[in-house]
């Protein structure tokens, strides 16, 4: 199919799946089409293993949000099908950019769809307008006549049309029409330009051999001064966070059991998000020294052990606030902000893996970035596949961590609960599946068709 075959297909599916509808199963419905036709409009050079794979997690995003139509499930599609589209379009420019482009698009969508000959079939003009007077114009001019001398001749015939009221709400449809068209235009008809090609290259993941080149950074600091300027630096951050591990930890596990829970909480989060903060500014010194020549520099072999134990001791610090987070869902429950500060966690240390293969195999700063993108993307999938509900209601029963009221406030968990908690269950109703019931079928969320009560 043609770019504007593709793109008035998905308006009209847009409209027809979203007319006086809710979001629900017609979101998922909308992902799996947009799959599909992306994938047999891809061209056979750009089919690579990164677009099958991407392909796959756009269905199975679709099928999430058909499930659970939350939050997490809508950004995994949003986030899947770009990437997608952009892979389909260019293998060479890296991942990240698909940020960029697709704003930049979103932008200057209504300076590119006056660009009617890049998206629309070029024809001789004069032919085009012939074939729409005779096929369009003079047919409809004559039904027009004939129309108004038919209707005043019947009454039977003009109560045809008189009495029948179009239940359609136009603005609605114009509506749709026009966010819809806005979303197909700009996914299958989308411009890289010629900006990203060019610079593409600074987002490589190894150097080329100029920037091999031994080079003090700035003009008014000579390379030996650099270099040392690194080692003390390191040197000093390496005294001052060993330090600041010793009182965290001591903070942690000794001083604040003694306080009670919401004390505990408190305190808890504050120090996780210090801890966050933290490896974000260590992992921004070490792109500081090693963006370029010191990556190469045979007498800067003490500047990187120095930055080696920086990052091993920053590993020592989010374990740390790891166990501490455990031991808080030990004591107080599983609940969805300390489910999200291990996910913060965990993407903390993969950040400080990639930092540390960086160091030691000479990478590019835009390594990290380019890895860590397909990480975070990797954390949306999860947190969209997964009940997370479910999963720490599970946790909280078996633990006896939480009470009805607190577990009830939780997502996507009513089966556990109609078994464990029947009573309880009984005296309230079932709101979100009686929502559900309500809802036109598109308008739907398949969890809820699963409940039998």
């Amino acid at each position: 199919m043609k770019t504007h075959h593709l793109i008035f297909l998905l308006t009209a599916m847009f409209v027809v799946l979203f007319y006086d509808q809710e979001p629900g199963l017609n979101i998922g419905i909308l992902g799996i089409l947009v799959a599909v036709l992306t994938y047999f409009n891809t061209e056979k050079r750009f089919k690579t293993r990164t677009f099958y794979s991407v392909l796959a997690t756009s269905i199975l995003s679709s099928i999430a949000f058909a499930w659970y139509g939350d939050f997490a499930s809508f950004f995994a599609i949003f986030t899947s099908l770009f990437l997608l589209g952009f892979t389909s379009k260019n293998k060479e420019l890296k991942s990240i950019l698909v940020i960029p482009v697709f704003a930049i698009n979103f932008v200057t969508f209504i300076y590119r769809v006056f660009q009617f000959e890049q998206w629309l079939p070029q024809r001789k003009t004069e032919s085009f307008w012939q074939k729409i007077l005779a096929v369009v114009l003079i047919p409809a001019f004559l039904l027009l006549i004939f129309f108004a001398i038919y209707t005043h001749g019947s009454s039977h015939f003009a109560s045809l049309f008189s009495d029948y009221e179009l239940d359609i709400y136009l603005w609605q449809v114009i509506a749709l029409s026009i966010l819809g068209f806005f979303l197909a235009f700009n996914y299958f008809n989308f411009s890289i330009y010629e900006f990203f090609i060019k610079n593409n290259h600074y987002l490589k993941n190894d150097f080329l051999n100029e920037d091999k080149k031994l080079k003090p950074t700035y003009d008014f600091l000579d390379l030996p001064f650099e270099r040392l300027s690194g080692v003390v630096s390191f040197v000093a951050l390496n005294i001052l966070l060993l330090f600041f591990i010793i009182t965290f930890n001591y903070e942690q596990f000794v001083e604040l059991p003694k306080a009670t829970a919401n004390q505990l909480a408190e305190e808890t989060h504050e120090r996780v998000g210090a801890v966050i903060a933290s490896i974000v500014m260590a992992i921004g010194v070490i792109m500081f020294y090693f963006k370029g020549s010191f990556n190469f520099d045979n007498q800067a072999k003490s500047l990187k052990i120095l930055a080696k134990i920086w990052v091993f001791l920053n590993t020592v610090l989010v374990i740390s606030a790891f166990a501490k987070n455990s031991e808080y869902v030990f004591n107080l429950g599983l609940t969805y902000k300390r489910l999200g500060v291990y996910a913060f966690l965990i993407l903390a240390i993969i950040g400080l893996i990639f930092t540390f293969i960086k160091n030691h195999q000479q990478k590019t700063n835009a390594y990290l970035f380019n890895q860590m993108v397909w990480y975070f993307y990797g954390t949306i999938l999860v947190c969209s596949f997964i009940n997370w509900g479910n999963l720490a209601t599970v946790y909280n029963i078996n633990n006896e961590k939480a009470d009805f009221k607190f577990l009830y406030s939780l997502n996507y968990n009513d089966k556990i609960l109609q078994e464990k908690f029947p009573k309880e269950m009984s005296e309230r109703s079932n709101y979100e599946k009686e929502l559900n019931d309500k809802k036109p079928f598109l308008s739907k969320i398949l969890y809820y068709e699963t409940l039998d009560f």
